[in-house]
Order: structure tokens, then C-alpha cells, then sequence
């Protein structure tokens, strides 16, 4: 798959690089990302380096699209489709994203994965967008509900990482959905 770059008003979304690296290590400086995500903690630029690494691989075969997103030269957030999974009826993908401190209340992320949203269901083609978050996790769970997700359950222990297991919320997004916001049972 060959890597894009994203635009919205306010922000400009592209495939990290080497140059990504120190902006990267200080965002998850912060640890409200690793408490949410699969980030790890403590956090170093040889994660950051390895990360960029990794998500030119995953760009390259297909299994993955991430980008950082920035806005005036500052990134505010990355995020993504993992789990890329083709099919003759249209494909699947996870979204995943976190955003930096001083970043969080500006509705950058939700413009952001609009953007990306779209490009999955439009580029891609695929058919069903999936979320996850750690139990708890409202922020999250606010930016899926205003991109249209529909909450679709609770499940104990059901999310793994390093640091071992956690209750999860699921939801998902199909293609034929109109992404208008509905109501959560956990918002």
C-alpha cells in the first residue's frame, strides 16, 4: 500500500518519518497515553524509532495505515487503521489514535479520524470499522461516539498489553452507517 498524506482544515495527516521521532518521545512522556493504549511505559526515542520503523513496514505490506497528525508544525495526535483485513465484501479495520496533552480539547482528533474514516471506507473499501478502549477510557469513547460509532458491549479482560489485562468497550462503524452520533449506555 502505498503511504498518503491527509488534509483537513485544520490539520495535515501524514506517514511518520525519522523527523517524527522527537515529537513522538515527548507526547508519550505523557502517561495518560500508555494508561490508555498499548504505548509503552516508560517511554524512549528507541520506541519512537521503532515505531517509525514499524509503521513503514505495515504501510508497505498492506496491514496497517498510521499517520501523525499536526497542526502549524506541532503534532497533536497519531492514529490509525490496524488490522487491515481484505475481503470480497469490503474489508475490516480497527481505529486507534491517541492525542497529546496540550492538544486534548480542541477537536483535533475527531477531524482527524474523520479524515481517515473516510479514506478506509472510500480508498480501502472497507466495510466495518471496529474500536476498542480499556474500560473507563471517556475521552476515547467520546471521539468514537461523534465519529458514529455504535457501542456494541463490554467484555472482562478482554484487552491485553504489557502490562497485562483489562476490561474493554467495543464498538464499531459500518459503511452504510450515517454517522450521526447516538446515544452510549457508558457516556
Amino acid at each position: 500500500m502505498e503511504p498518503v498524506t491527509l488534509t483537513t482544515e485544520r490539520l495535515v495527516l501524514h506517514v511518520p518519518d525519522e523527523s517524527d521521532i522527537d515529537a513522538i518521545t515527548a507526547a508519550c512522556q505523557d502517561p495518560e497515553i500508555p494508561r490508555w493504549t498499548t504505548v509503552p511505559s516508560p517511554y524512549s526515542r528507541a520506541d519512537a524509532a521503532e515505531y517509525v520503523r514499524l509503521i513503514g513496514e505495515w504501510w508497505a505490506d498492506g496491514s496497517q495505515a498510521i499517520w501523525c497528525a499536526y497542526r502549524d508544525g506541532e503534532l497533536v495526535a497519531s492514529i490509525g487503521l490496524h488490522h487491515i483485513i481484505e475481503h470480497p465484501t469490503g474489508g475490516d479495520a480497527e481505529i486507534g489514535y491517541w492525542v497529546t496533552a496540550t492538544a486534548r480539547g480542541n477537536g483535533y482528533l475527531v477531524e482527524a479520524a474523520r479524515a481517515v474514516v473516510g479514506w478506509g471506507f472510500d480508498e480501502l473499501g472497507l466495510a466495518r470499522l471496529g474500536w476498542r478502549a480499556v474500560a473507563g477510557n471517556i475521552p476515547s469513547a467520546r471521539a468514537a461516539r461523534a465519529l458514529g460509532f455504535r457501542y456494541e458491549g463490554y467484555a472482562r479482560q478482554a484487552l491485553t498489553n504489557d502490562r497485562g489485562r483489562d476490561d474493554g468497550w467495543f464498538g464499531g462503524l459500518l459503511a452504510t452507517d450515517d454517522r450521526a452520533p447516538v446515544d452510549w449506555p457508558v457516556l
